[in-house]
Formats: structure tokens, C-alpha cells, sequence
């Protein structure tokens, strides 16, 4: 069975309890479940990780990456600024998706610009949970494609 990486940046680890008009209700390991469902039913396994720092994300991707098939990742504010995780995206090899819990187009103009975005094959934004599945969507479609 193949492995997806699922990786959520800082904050996401109080998912459930952050403003749920933006990010919705459901908790991080709700996602994580919804997710890994998905993933087993198209002979997928999912490895989850969460940090608040930046370089515990990059140095679980590296380490993960190695016969891993793809990534999904939310980076969270990471997003805005982050050209380390941008790289360690694109060095990976693997096909990324970015997904956001909000519409971070109709947010703070700062939140409207991803750095990690180019290192990915799309970005799904403001679907809350749902906008998981898509992504995994996307990364199935591309690895399938692939073969």
C-alpha cells in the first residue's frame, strides 16, 4: 500500500476550538480520520504530522518523503513566508496539494499570498474539512495519471 504525508502547520493542533466560521468545527484528528478513510479506500495508507515549528515539519517530510507517494499539507501561517518549506517541498519529488480550512481569499490581504503554493500541484482553499478530500482527490487523480 502506498503512503500519503498529511502535514499541518502551526495552530492547526487546536483545530475545533479556533474560530469555526472560518475553520470550521472539526478536530484535527477528525480530519486526520476523514482523510485516512478516504485514502484506505483508494489503497492509500496516510502518515499525520502537526508542528508549530517550521523546521520539525521539514525535517518529518524529509525523513518521511522516502517512499512516500505524495503530500498534502496545510501549512497554515507558514504559507505567507515560508521559503524553507517551499524547498522542502520541491525537494521531496513527490506531488503536493495546499489545503486551507478558510478562503484565504477573502481574508487579510497578507493572507492572500501562499511561497509554498508554486512547490504544489493546486491549492484548495475554503472548504473547510471537505477541502481535505478534494486535495486527496487531486493527489490521486495525479499519481493514477502518473502510472
Amino acid at each position: 500500500m502506498s503512503t500519503l504525508l498529511l502535514i499541518h502547520g502551526p495552530n492547526l493542533n487546536l483545530q475545533g476550538k479556533r474560530d469555526s466560521a472560518h475553520y470550521g468545527t472539526k478536530t484535527l484528528a477528525d480530519i486526520e480520520k476523514l482523510v485516512a478513510s478516504g485514502a484506505k479506500s483508494a489503497g492509500f495508507e496516510v502518515k499525520s504530522f502537526q508542528s508549530n515549528h517550521e523546521g520539525a515539519l521539514i525535517d518529518w517530510m524529509q525523513k518521511e518523503a522516502p517512499g512516500s507517494a505524495g503530500i498534502i499539507v496545510n501549512p497554515g501561517a507558514l504559507t505567507h513566508y515560508s521559503y524553507a518549506l517551499h524547498d522542502a517541498l520541491l525537494d521531496t519529488g513527490l506531488p503536493a496539494v495546499e489545503v486551507h480550512l478558510s478562503d484565504t481569499n477573502s481574508r487579510e490581504e497578507w493572507r492572500r499570498r501562499s511561497v509554498t503554493a508554486p512547490a504544489c500541484i493546486g491549492v484548495i482553499s475554503g472548504k473547510k474539512e471537505m477541502g481535505y478530500l478534494e486535495a486527496l482527490k487531486l493527489l490521486i487523480s495525479k499519481l493514477e495519471a502518473r502510472s
